[in-house]
């Protein structure tokens, strides 16, 4: 579903004894905490859950039913073949552990008392780890084991024997085959909860912090309670919230098909509606489909390398109405160019922009290198509160509009700018979080390492006719070193990374700078700890993090957390 972005982290060790430092002289320390396993963190995600262990009830954990292998089992050997039989003992035993309580293919009764990053409902075993997808917390399940690992392993859901209060229907029809989404079987008010213990615990995990109460109803100026965190920002309505469709095309008997890669593959399977999808989106996928088959446009072929149409891209401004559509094709050439963008127009009036995208490369990566416009022009507009943005082909734009402007105005709170501040923002993208800033600050300063990003910041900072917002292509850590020897300084400093956070040399540079205060927009609450662990090392104070739901029915979660430099100042502030 989404281009959602990823990455575990390794607890730092001894981190609660360790003091702070400055600049250069922690960056071995930085270092040693990117040095990570995911199998190891998924261990830890699951240990996590299991801080207290959960007795079992009548042995029920440890009621595993064997099951007879046919290959090495049977103790009996003739004579002829016991050298043979030995070989392959020791083949399967070098391959395969057998001191774990459960071997593949063991069936076991399990409680699950927690969930993982992925969703993944976590259980044990006489102590052994086993995620589970499609489990829930408070759950006890039958399950058969299907591939296990040193420390854990991965189970299949087989029944279901004591249900969670919190288990619904997942309405989607295609959600057991879809992999977009994760717990629509999870009721939304616990999803909420899960996602916001989520944050919590890689806070305390990862980053070594300690969290306030539970309650996280408001912030408790006495820095003994820690951080606090507050309960997760969810949609009045969390369905049809995507703004983007990117469905890959193929073809089947029954002709060209696009929808979704079924569960672990890249099989298509045709897909009419998804239910977080704008219905616009969908609509317009489907009438693509359509005169495709009746045009007999060819889809492109992964083995080959052969065909035209790649993907069907929809880019809808919620605000405006306008819609994009991208076809992306295997070749510039399209048979019946002209007849397909008069059927699209004839029946979708809100489509305001056609264009192509040509990817002529084996990859699985989306978008190739030339877009053309087919029709219309080669944006559409959309606002995002006030501010209003230029949408291009290829151009990063958030995919839930509404929980976007939450995000950015939490941003934007956080910054606690008065109108005379200085703010740098770094990996600015098209601008959207600098243009917000800007309506509250002296002066903006936007840096992003991609040059078609910096070219729509900058356009988009004329089409809304803001002048005290700056954008320069470069990475944040090259930039704002050079800013400062100019003389800039910034009184706050935005970070909004990838799911990889924030490079080490730019954690250095924002503790050379020592900005006042620190705001750091992340999705993916694994890093974002790790990071915060950087900047509290640093001498930095992490206030508060609020968690916001961005996607609604997956695993993911976006947070802001406020940081300041000294601690007591800021709660001085908050008591005048």
């Amino acid at each position: 579903m989404t281009n959602n972005r990823s990455g575990r982290g390794k607890s730092r060790q001894n981190a609660a004894t360790a003091t702070p430092v400055q600049g250069n002289q922690h960056k071995k320390t930085m270092k040693a905490t990117r040095e990570r396993e995911p199998e190891q963190s998924q261990v830890r995600a699951g240990n996590g859950l299991l801080q207290a262990e959960i007795k079992h009830k009548n042995g029920n954990v440890n009621e595993v039913t064997r099951k007879k292998r046919e290959n090495g089992r049977d103790t009996r050997r003739s004579s002829n073949g016991g050298r043979s039989q030995d070989a392959s003992n020791r083949i399967r035993s070098s391959a395969e552990r057998t001191d774990l309580p459960v071997q593949k293919n063991d069936e076991a009764v399990i409680d699950i008392i927690g969930m993982n990053h992925d969703g993944e409902g976590v259980g044990r075993v006489e102590g052994f780890t086993l995620f589970v997808p499609g489990a829930l917390p408070g759950e006890k399940v039958r399950v058969k084991v299907l591939k296990t690992k040193k420390q854990y392993g991965y189970a299949k859901l087989l029944d279901i024997a004591q249900a969670s209060p919190d288990r619904i229907a997942a309405p989607c029809a295609i959600y057991d085959q879809c992999g977009g989404c994760q717990i629509q079987h999870m009721s939304y008010e616990a999803q909420l909860s899960w996602k916001r213990q989520h944050v919590v615990d890689v806070l305390e995990r990862i980053g070594k912090l300690s969290v306030a109460g539970n309650d996280g109803m408001s912030v408790d100026l006495s820095r003994v309670q820690g951080v606090v965190v507050h309960p997760t920002l969810g949609m009045s309505e969390p369905w049809r919230y995507r703004n983007k469709a990117q469905v890959p095309i193929g073809v089947t008997e029954g002709g060209l098909v696009g929808g979704f890669y079924a569960r672990g593959s890249h099989r298509i399977v045709d897909m009419n509606t998804c239910l977080i999808q704008d219905e616009r989106n969908d609509e317009v996928v489907a009438r693509v489909k359509e005169i495709g088959r009746m045009l007999g446009i060819s889809a492109y072929n992964e083995e080959t390398g052969r065909g035209l149409l790649r993907h069907v891209v929809v880019k809808t401004a919620f605000r405006t109405g306008e819609m994009m559509l991208v076809l992306v094709t295997n070749g510039r050439d399209i048979p019946h160019a002209d007849a397909w963008i008069g059927s699209i127009r004839e029946h979708i009036p809100h489509v305001a922009s056609i264009c192509q995208n040509v990817n002529t490369k084996r990859t699985n990566v989306i978008f190739g290198d030339e877009t053309r416009v087919l029709w219309g022009r080669d944006v559409i507009y959309d606002y995002i509160g006030n501010v209003q943005f230029a949408i291009s082909a290829r151009s990063f734009y958030q995919v839930n509009p509404v929980q976007t402007e939450v995000l950015y105005s939490k941003t934007v709170e956080y910054a606690g700018l008065t109108g005379k501040e200085t703010v740098i923002d770094a990996y600015c993208g098209i601008g959207t979080i600098s243009l917000f800033l800007a309506q509250h600050a002296d002066q903006v300063y936007g840096v992003e390492i991609v040059k078609e990003a910096i070219d729509d910041a900058r356009s988009n900072a004329l089409l809304n006719e803001m002048r005290n917002v700056k954008f320069e292509v470069g990475a944040s850590e090259d930039v704002i070193p050079a800013w400062k020897e100019q003389g800039i300084t910034a009184d706050v400093i935005v970070v909004d990374p990838p799911r990889k956070g924030c490079d080490p040399r730019l954690l250095d540079t924002i503790l050379e700078m020592k900005p006042e205060r620190v705001v750091y927009v992340s999705c993916n609450p694994s890093t974002l700890a790790r990071d915060l662990r950087i900047l509290e090392d640093g001498g930095y104070s992490t206030v508060e993090v609020q968690p916001v739901d961005m996607f609604p029915h997956t695993v993911h979660v976006e947070c802001v957390a406020m940081l300041v430099k000294d601690f007591m100042a800021h709660a001085l502030q908050k008591t005048d």
